[in-house]
């Protein structure tokens, strides 16, 4: 089945000024794919998110609030994150495209899909907006697989560089979402210590894996083929979803991490791999990424893995001692990860 891709125009609506997360790189992004011709994608407009999926992680009040501050022009809602006229409207639509990356998985349309929106949403608390997000994309569509479509379990995986503090809290006490997160600690927003694992039912769901500034191919490629591929297949969720952002790159002025493109290729190779071995559909969210140019050939090497008719296959790469580590330390709860510490 041919991948769908999802967009709106909206996202050029969303203006920060003179911001990181800026309406230049939608337009860049936008302009990469089209020159590529879409990589060959079904390319449809996103819907708006309906009012029952977004309230199944955004209080009413709060959905209201932001839909207030856009309509009277716009404004700072903390020192990051900007609102504008358009903000609102832009959300939407973002957390519209994560739904229906759910709805054409689930519903028998593709085996894999993307959204290609912004604003970002993985640091969106329930009730909050902080680092650049209004509403909580990826958990938007990790709810509606659980509610609307009775996935059983999702996997999330986040590879952004800064952690998904949004996406960790809300599924924090939910044995039903696995949220793995590989992240540059210390940085923004300062959580996703390896020591928290979830909470109540949830306590052992919850996997940060924090790398220090510096760490590059060999630390991301490693932990992602050595500890959240045995996750993902000990865990057996029904849909895979990847918060993508591309921030770990090493020309990304807002972190200190050294990925290449080539590193962001074999992850996602690896991701592909997993939900091709568990039989189910994988989908792609945009998180951030502030180098255009790192950003661009980074998102499009990764669609272009996600989407090609064959996983890629390849030697697994050597075991970096934070893999190791990380092995180690989960071994107790995930024999299969702990397996790989020997």
């Amino acid at each position: 089945m041919q991948p769908v891709l999802f967009r709106h125009g909206s996202s050029r609506e969303h203006d920060t000024g003179a911001h990181p997360e800026r309406i230049a790189r939608i337009v860049a992004i936008e302009h990469a794919l089209d020159e590529r011709g879409w990589l060959g994608w079904d390319v449809r407009e996103s819907p708006a998110v309906e009012h029952d999926a977004l309230l199944a992680v955004h209080p009413e009040d709060y959905v209201e609030r932001i839909a207030a501050v856009s309509a009277a022009g716009g404004g700072a809602l903390d020192i990051d994150t900007i609102v504008s006229e358009g903000s609102y409207r832009a959300g939407v639509h973002a957390a519209g495209g994560a739904m229906a990356v759910v709805d054409a998985l689930l519903g028998g349309e593709a085996a894999r899909a993307a959204s290609v929106h912004r604003p970002p949403g993985h640091h969106a608390l329930a009730a909050r907006a902080m680092g650049f997000c209004l509403f909580n994309n990826a958990a938007v569509a990790a709810r509606r697989a659980l509610d609307r479509w009775g996935a059983g379990r999702v996997l999330i995986f986040d590879w952004d560089v800064h952690h998904g503090n949004g996406t960790n809290d809300i599924f924090h006490s939910d044995p039903d979402v696995l949220y793995v997160s590989i992240h540059e600690s210390p940085l923004y927003p300062g959580t996703g210590p390896a020591s928290d694992v979830g909470s109540g039912p949830g306590e052992g769901y919850t996997v940060n894996l924090p790398v220090p500034g510096g760490s590059g191919d060999a630390a991301w490629c490693s932990l992602v083929e050595h500890v959240v591929v045995p996750l993902g297949l000990e865990y057996r969720p029904g849909l895979v979803l990847l918060s993508a952002g591309f921030d770990a790159h090493a020309r990304d002025p807002l972190a200190a991490c050294t990925v290449t493109r080539a590193g962001f290729a074999r992850m996602a190779g690896a991701v592909r791999g997993l939900a091709d071995e568990l039989g189910v559909p994988l989908g792609v969210v945009l998180e951030g990424g502030y180098d255009l140019e790192a950003l661009t050939e980074s998102l499009v090497a990764t669609l272009e893995v996600v989407g090609a008719e064959e996983a890629t296959s390849e030697e697994p790469v050597a075991l970096h001692p934070l893999s190791a580590q990380a092995a180690a330390r989960l071994a107790e709860r995930w024999p299969l990860v702990g397996a790989v510490a020997g």
